[in-house]
């Protein structure tokens, strides 16, 4: 008996978002996320101004690291866009 070809499993669509990429976050998948509701109600400018270094990815998750004097943050990385 011949055995059919098995359907090869389809590649998950790769992101754009890599580790040194330059980001910045997209205003309104931020505002509608549980990470902007656990925060501040007013999230810093330089969030959705950029640019931000991604140093890091775990997951759904990226680490991002911004040209100022402030903590490093992780935001999912579908409130990411290239900058």
């Amino acid at each position: 008996m011949a055995e059919t070809p098995a359907a090869a499993p389809e590649a998950a669509p790769k992101s754009p978002i890599k580790k040194g990429s330059l980001v910045k976050v997209n205003r309104q998948a931020y505002s509608a996320s549980l990470e902007a509701q656990a925060s501040d109600g007013a999230a810093p400018d330089y969030l959705f101004e950029g640019p931000a270094e991604v140093l890091l990815l775990k997951g759904d998750y990226a680490q991002l690291r911004f040209r100022r004097p402030v903590p490093d943050v992780w935001l999912r990385a579908d409130q990411l866009q290239v900058y």
